[in-house]
């Protein structure tokens, strides 16, 4: 396991876990904490299980509680082998009471945005504040939820001391991003390098040691705000190059040509080029979300994150494109839009994963209903979907489905969706196209 440290070290920092703070800690019957146990928060606590450590889950809901107390994963980031290998070690419920006695307390609650697009930290702060109400002398408190600049050595410290007690100096405190890819069988948490920044370099350098223990290498940065930007710019580069190539296939498409074939053509040149490729919008929990973290901070700092705003705004309009093909299709094959059937064939936000959040089937049932289509879908994830509150009702027999609807749209090209399948349609648009794959225009 490497450890890599982005800058020289500073000055000597108070070193924790010794004297009184290790006797606190010495007869635990939990020694790590996971708040939150979604996507996010439940691959780290099998991952922390997995390296010996005694792990307990928290959430506020029932029903994630009850999934992993019987064994039986409720997100798709972790498998039913995965959990079963470390039953011994890992619980869940919804009762706070334990923190007190963790060495070390991770937080991985949702950061979402509002309708405006202006990042809510609430369900953030909330969980702070439970772990501020048992916070003890020694613990290591991590935030992995996705936030801008400044948030953790900001008002995340602030209310940790308000329990009387100091970061850095009577506890420790970090940021490490979460990097979970859902549906990802290449890389999954031992494999994915770990960034941290802690609020000081002993922060830092102990929130790496925890994670020297479960994955193979930890790269660690200045501070906190670092490690902050890190994430928000990982996803920032893969929303601007989406929207790069969402748009260039827009232009393709109206010069008459073929992108895929450009594409891959451009994919040749061994350097400088990472392929891109266009879909039918861009979804999931990140890409729509994370750049507007930094977006709203760098506006309050009066530095307008431009860039990522015009992509935000073409990625957003990718739906609306792909309902005008459709009726652009119909309409050539001598079909009105008005009471056309229309299949869709996947509605979670990337293929292979029962993922909804921010999926672009949403806006675009929205669009084909508002022009009067008699829209229906399938996925093998999804047994209901509706769009902004407008049911959707899903095919009863596939292959019939496929065959008496007047045009099939594939967005999300889920592994069952193959070409034999595929051939039972009458009219099928594919946004997404040959070769798509997790980097394409719905990741």
């Amino acid at each position: 396991m490497d450890v890599i440290a982005a800058a020289p070290p500073g000055p000597p920092e108070p070193v924790l876990m010794n004297g009184p703070a290790l006797a606190a800690h010495a007869d635990r019957t939990v020694d790590v904490a996971v708040v939150g146990i979604g996507y996010a928060g439940l691959p780290l606590a099998v991952a922390a299980a997995a390296g010996g450590h005694r792990t307990r889950g928290l959430d506020l809901s029932d029903f994630l509680v009850a999934q992993v107390n019987i064994g039986r994963p409720p997100v798709d980031t972790v498998t039913r082998a995965e959990l079963d290998a470390v039953a011994p070690l890992l619980d869940a419920t919804t009762d706070p009471a334990f923190l007190s006695e963790c060495s070390v307390v991770a937080l991985c609650v949702p950061t979402p945005v509002d309708t405006h697009g202006v990042p809510d930290l609430e369900p953030l702060l909330s969980a702070v504040r439970t772990v501020r109400q048992h916070l003890s002398p020694g613990q290591l408190v991590i935030i992995e939820s996705t936030t801008y600049p400044g948030t953790t050595d900001g008002v995340i410290r602030d209310i940790l001391e308000e329990s009387g007690l100091t970061a850095g100096s009577d506890f420790h405190l970090a940021f490490s991003p979460e990097r979970v890819d859902p549906g990802n069988t290449r890389y999954g948490f031992h494999n994915t390098p770990k960034v941290v920044g802690g609020l000081t370099s002993a922060c830092g350098a102990r929130a790496a040691a925890f994670y020297a223990g479960l994955t193979e290498r930890v790269h660690v940065t200045r501070s906190s705000r670092e490690a902050e930007a890190a994430k928000i710019l990982e996803n920032t580069y893969r929303q601007v190059n989406l929207a790069l190539v969402n748009e260039f296939a827009q232009i393709c498409h109206r010069l008459g040509v073929d992108v895929w074939e450009t594409i891959e053509a451009a994919a040749t040149k061994p350097f400088g080029f990472t392929p891109f490729r266009p879909g039918a919008g861009v979804g999931g929990h990140c890409i729509p979300v994370d750049p507007l973290y930094l977006v709203h901070r760098a506006t309050q700092a009066g530095v307008p994150f431009r860039m990522a705003e015009q992509a935000q705004r073409i990625n957003d309009s990718i739906p609306v494109w792909v309902a005008s093909r459709a009726q652009e299709l119909l309409t050539a094959n001598g079909i009105s839009v008005r009471g056309a059937k229309v299949l869709l064939l996947g509605v979670t936000y990337k293929p292979d994963v029962a993922d909804i959040r921010h999926s672009p089937a949403e806006p675009l049932a929205l669009e084909l209903l508002g022009a009067g289509a008699d829209v229906m879908f399938h996925d093998p994830y999804v047994t209901t979907f509706s769009a902004r509150g407008r049911a959707v009702p899903a095919g009863q027999d596939l292959v019939a489905d496929l065959a008496a609807a007047d045009l099939t749209i594939v967005v999300q090209r889920h592994r069952m969706y193959d070409n034999g399948l595929l051939a039972h349609a009458r009219l099928v648009l594919d946004p997404g196209g040959p070769g798509t794959t997790k980097e394409g225009g719905n990741a």
